[in-house]
């Protein structure tokens, strides 16, 4: 992601942790425009996303049990990029691990920071397309708790719109993927 960075400087580590997903800092930092004080962040790897479209034209979204926010959201599958990887390598099996589908067809939507009042983390949007069901699909994460949801592309905007829970990340990568829907 191109953006302008202004590094703050920092005046005083003061708390480190780190976490099997991210790590969490607090520094005492001086702003690019003199401000002092404490400031918490999470470091995050990134993530990868796919909006999957089956050939009928159906969204392929999953509902994952979130224990942060003690129950099921509807999202689109993502995982974190691990050290070294390419989010487009991320994605490839995440998806696959998450919905059992494998796709032919991958175009990059874009990039975009997640929450940046308190964390580093970019989300790497992609639309994958020629989906095919696999016959054995990889086994899921442990600690996933997770649906399969087959959703045509306006039921999924009036689930937004009538504010059923359905992730940020998810929401912001519909609005990049709906040209090509």
């Amino acid at each position: 992601m191109s953006f302008a960075q202004e590094s703050p400087e920092i005046l005083k580590k003061r708390l480190f942790f780190g976490g099997r997903k991210f790590n969490f800092e607090v520094n005492r930092l001086r702003l690019p425009n003199g401000a002092e004080g404490d400031w918490e962040c999470i470091r995050h790897p990134g993530g990868a996303l796919a909006v999957p479209v089956t050939p009928e034209g159906e969204l392929v979204l999953v509902k994952q049990y979130r224990f942060a926010v003690q129950g099921r959201i509807l999202e689109f599958p993502a995982g974190t990029v691990e050290v070294n990887e390419d989010p487009g390598e991320t994605i490839r099996r995440e998806i696959e691990e998450e919905t059992g589908y494998r796709a032919s067809q991958w175009r990059k939507l874009g990039e975009f920071i997640l929450a940046p009042g308190y964390s580093d983390e970019i989300i790497y949007a992609y639309l994958a397309q020629g989906l095919e069901k696999l016959e054995r699909p990889p086994a899921q994460d442990e600690d996933e708790d997770i649906e399969v949801v087959l959703m045509r592309p306006e039921a999924l905007e009036a689930a937004i719109l009538a504010g059923e829970p359905v992730d940020s990340k998810s929401m912001s990568s519909f609005l990049l993927a709906k040209p090509f829907l």
